[in-house]
């Protein structure tokens, strides 16, 4: 059986107790790398956690409304597509030291 995956408060935890930190301390440097990941995604799109991560905000376009396609589950038959709205995408890359890790 796989072992769980660490809670938040699990890795505040473990992460004081391998600085030699107060919990509250470590808590507040998550919450300000929440504030200015937010940030720069916003603002550049982007953000990285250097040797770990590179978050990417991808804008997908809006696709119209299709009348008369073909069902790809029944041959022989049409049907109509709704219209999609625009919106942005998430994008979570490992970089190479986290790929190393694993």
């Amino acid at each position: 059986m796989a072992k769980k995956a660490m809670t938040k408060s699990e890795i505040l935890a473990a992460i004081a107790q391998e600085c030699d930190l107060p919990r509250k301390q470590v808590s507040a440097v998550f919450d300000a790398l929440a504030k200015y990941m937010k940030k720069g995604i916003k603002e550049a799109g982007v953000f990285t956690i250097p040797g770990l991560v590179k978050v990417e905000k991808k804008l997908i376009p809006a696709r119209p409304a299709r009348k008369g396609v073909p069902n790809p589950f029944k041959p022989g038959e049409l049907m109509n597509v709704a219209a999609r709205p625009a919106s942005a995408k998430v994008k979570v890359r490992a970089l190479k030291a986290l790929k190393a890790m694993v």
